[in-house]
């Protein structure tokens, strides 16, 4: 996907890699850049709840402080980014039926199935999936 785009299914990963200079890199502040762009990130409900967990995690690590986890998330939520709701009945069906046919956890397999349902590329990090979304024929967005 070249910055034409205008959707994407947006992972975790790539979000919280914003948040530290050690993991940004050119590929996240791409992404980055296509949101800035007007290109708008698609996300399933567990996303926000990814992100502040991860940024939780490094605040009990003493990595960032109460302060920059505010600030951060107080950026994060100004982004294009729409997140679906999973309903149980999708939860218990067709997200776990993609975690099954390719050996994902719930969690990932959530993003595998909305980049499915909505036609969508995925932006992630997480090289597990990368494979599942290639091998279920899902477009890898690419800056």
């Amino acid at each position: 996907m070249k910055a034409a785009a205008k959707q994407f299914v947006l992972d975790a990963s790539v979000t919280v890699a914003w948040c530290f200079d050690d993991e940004s890199a050119t590929f996240t502040e791409g992404i980055l850049d296509l949101l800035s762009a007007g290109a708008e990130g698609v996300a399933p409900g567990i996303w926000p709840l990814e992100i502040a967990n991860a940024l939780l995690v490094a605040e009990r690590r003493k990595r960032i402080s109460v302060a920059q986890v505010t600030a951060l998330l107080g950026r994060i939520v100004q982004l294009p980014v729409s997140v679906e709701t999973i309903e149980p009945d999708r939860a218990f069906s067709q997200v776990l039926s993609v975690a099954r046919q390719h050996q994902l956890t719930e969690y990932d397999a959530a993003y595998v199935e909305l980049a499915l349902r909505k036609g969508l590329p995925l932006a992630t990090l997480d090289h597990t999936l990368r494979q599942a979304a290639r091998m279920a024929g899902i477009r890898l967005v690419s800056v």
